[in-house]
């Protein structure tokens, strides 16, 4: 099946018993066993729940993997992965990853003895110089959050593989329509599914997908362990968001590149971040590993002009965290999502108080432009 036909038909898109095209949500939180000492399909809803498995079963579909987990958000995601590890381990992280998993690195996992070291994941030189002799793992995001870096997976897989560690890779940004990591090389791919994958602003869930069995396994058994599941009525929301991930994709490219044209032609604005920019620094390795460019645009305004001013000034998208819904949302990231950076190493990072994260959304172009001009020329 072709991409967009896998997203309605892939996974168990239908109820095998009645034949719904809808899969249903089985709230039961435990099930009927008919043999003592028997092997159940299903059991216990934290193990494993039916409509859990559809949504499951139809990201593994997308991300070209064998095996998918959903939980109850990103973060438990990959706090998940991160615990297939053990006290004394190195990791080689990206210098920009999202806020969250910042806060979680530094405030949660270093507690239990990981270790981590941040290099800049676009340069394949600090990545190799990074790796020590404990090292187990390489994660990083591709577009990161927010500077919209490009790392070359194949590249940076091939580098795990000859010093025979992971490579784990958030695919948030840029979804299974625009980008397949595992394919590339990565061992796991991981999702904040609250975002492009559900696509409303209506959940929270996150992903782990992976296609070695031996890590499928792993993640199973830590995904029961820990119990930081998807519900069954956020499994079944989640799988009808995704089914309309194509379609919505195409007007989010359609119009992040109206909204890229305006910007570029603005003397208000000083820089933008966007990997379909033929200028932008990583703009070849994304056109050689993505399939389209995705919809999320930082950029920075002149020197004197108020980016609260101008985030606060508009009328059809919204200040608000989070992104990849319908609706267009805008933030400034040193003050929102990535607050929980110290801001030394936030600006280290070219995270900059004044850059300016949009996410931008289906509603009609020429509305949205309309919206930007007349934030712009509040300035």
């Amino acid at each position: 099946m072709k991409f967009n036909t896998k997203l309605i038909h892939g996974g168990y898109s239908e109820n095998s018993e009645t034949g719904a095209v809808s899969m249903p949500i089985y709230r039961a939180s435990t099930f009927h066993q008919k043999v003592l000492g028997g092997e159940p399909k299903w059991e216990y809803s934290r193990t494993g729940n039916p409509t859990r498995a559809a949504v499951e079963k139809l990201i593994a579909d997308l991300e070209q993997g064998t095996a998918g987990f959903a939980f109850a958000s990103g973060s438990a995601a990959i706090h998940t992965v991160f615990s297939m590890f053990s006290a004394g381990d190195h990791f080689v992280v990206g210098n920009d990853v999202y806020g969250g998993t910042f806060r979680l690195i530094n405030k949660v996992l270093k507690k239990f003895g990981l270790e981590f070291t941040t290099v800049d994941m676009s340069d394949l030189k600090q990545v190799e110089a990074a790796i020590q002799d404990n090292t187990v793992a390489i994660y990083f995001e591709t577009p990161t959050n927010p500077l919209l870096k490009i790392s070359d997976i194949a590249a940076v897989a091939k580098i795990a593989k000859s010093h025979n560690i992971k490579t784990i890779v958030d695919n948030t940004f840029a979804t299974p329509y625009n980008q397949n990591p595992l394919a590339l090389g990565a061992d796991v791919v991981v999702h904040s599914a609250t975002k492009y994958l559900g696509g409303h602003s209506d959940l929270v869930a996150g992903f782990a997908v992976t296609n070695d069995p031996a890590i499928a396994e792993e993640i199973g058994f830590l995904q029961n362990s820990i119990g930081g599941v998807l519900g069954p009525d956020d499994s079944w929301l989640l799988q009808r968001g995704i089914k309309t991930l194509g379609a919505r994709m195409r007007v989010h490219h359609e119009n992040a590149a109206a909204v890229v044209d305006l910007l570029k032609n603005d003397d208000r604005v000083a820089k933008i971040y966007y990997p379909g920019d033929p200028d932008f620094e990583g703009y070849e390795i994304a056109k050689k590993q993505m399939k389209h460019f995705g919809a999320m645009i930082s950029f920075e305004l002149q020197d004197g002009l108020d980016p609260k001013k101008f985030v606060e000034g508009l009328n059809i998208v919204a200040l608000a965290e989070s992104l990849g819904g319908i609706e267009s949302l805008i933030e400034i990231p040193a003050v929102m999502t990535h607050g929980a950076i110290p801001r030394d190493i936030r600006l280290k990072s070219g995270i900059k108080d004044e850059l300016i994260r949009l996410s931008v959304g289906i509603e009609d172009e020429e509305d949205l432009i309309d919206d930007l001009k007349q934030g712009l020329a509040q300035l």
